[in-house]
């Protein structure tokens, strides 16, 4: 995929950002498995949709005859924020091999909670509240005439090792899936990233490396919890959730590829993480230092010196296809 640009004429605008620009969605193949991949809710996290507009330049170039466009149909969104994708411009290269921690930390803009596009998807076809990105995706995907077999929203983290989340009402068909990931995540030289949340907005464990997606429904249990009705109120269904919504068993995955790892986080499988709090003092410091007027190469510096690495993007999207390719073949496995 790595020598594709996609064509221009090859997708279709879906709608408009809330600031008026286009979200574009690209679609390909005949098969009969409809496959629907989604980049950019959270547009600090750069590597996915990287990835997808890769894969919507390899998918047009291919011969129509080709395996992946007769065994599939492909419904790929590669960034649904723009307007976000426009605030973290300045630290994005869109060519980088990694990131830079300094510019990165001085230069990341997200949405609140709340204001989340992952979590701002139509509760139904009537809903009027949901932000013109996710109606727009929601209107293209209903258009679809079978169900979709697999959905992956590719997200990412700023620091910690790879993390994979699976559909909870996948959790006991997805040994054959967790062993690819696992496999080719450890023949890149990684450790898997672990955290015990005990549910937490949605996140049970299964195991290193591995837990459920979060749920919107338990995102606002978790703001109600903080006393925050009016940041819990403000949570709409995520997009896996809303595929599921359509009546059918869609397996969906998130991806978590963090930009930075962190030496010793996730070792054991906290909280309390003493390795990741001492970390975040360290994170916090520099984001002090950089809002005084430090200089971001200087911060950069300082970190590699602490042994704090960028993933490298070739790595990420490495792991991210392995994740989307390993659930797709999971999808066609028999039932145990």
């Amino acid at each position: 995929m790595a020598s594709r640009d996609v064509p221009a004429a090859a997708g279709c605008v879906l709608g408009s950002s809330r600031e008026g620009r286009p979200v574009q969605g690209f679609r390909f193949g005949r098969g009969p498995e409809a496959v629907s991949l989604l980049g950019g809710c959270h547009a600090d996290e750069p590597v996915g949709p990287r990835l997808l507009r890769r894969l919507a330049g390899y998918l047009a170039g291919l011969d129509a005859e080709d395996p992946m466009l007769t065994r599939y149909q492909w419904w790929i969104i590669p960034h649904i924020n723009p307007d976000g994708a426009i605030r973290n411009a300045p630290w994005q290269d869109p060519h980088a091999k990694a990131y830079d921690l300094g510019r990165y930390l001085a230069g990341k803009v997200r949405e609140l909670p709340g204001d989340d596009i992952e979590f701002g998807f139509p509760r139904d076809s009537a809903d009027p509240g949901a932000r013109p990105e996710n109606r727009a995706a929601y209107d293209w995907w209903r258009t679809c005439d079978r169900p979709f077999a697999l959905h992956a929203s590719l997200h990412g983290m700023g620091f910690a090792g790879p993390f994979f989340l699976i559909d909870r009402a996948w959790e006991d068909r997805c040994e054959a899936l967790k062993a690819s990931c696992r496999q080719r995540a450890e023949a890149l030289g990684y450790s898997l990233h672990d955290v015990e949340r005990h549910g937490e907005k949605g996140f049970f464990r299964f195991e290193r490396g591995f837990a459920s997606r979060p749920d919107s429904k338990l995102m606002a249990a978790h703001f109600e919890a903080l006393d925050d009705s009016a940041t819990a109120s403000r949570f709409w269904p995520s997009s896996m959730e809303t595929l599921r919504s359509f009546g059918h068993d869609t397996l969906t995955l998130v991806s978590e590829m963090p930009l930075f790892i962190l030496p010793g986080v996730g070792e054991t499988p906290g909280p309390p993480d003493l390795a990741a709090e001492r970390w975040k003092r360290r994170l916090d410091g520099w984001g002090r230092e950089l809002s005084a007027g430090g200089a971001p190469d200087a911060i950069s510096a300082e970190a590699e010196e602490r042994g704090l690495v960028p993933m490298p993007v070739r790595d990420q999207m490495t792991l991210q296809w392995t994740f989307i390719a390993a659930g797709l073949r999971q999808t066609r496995a028999p039932a145990a």
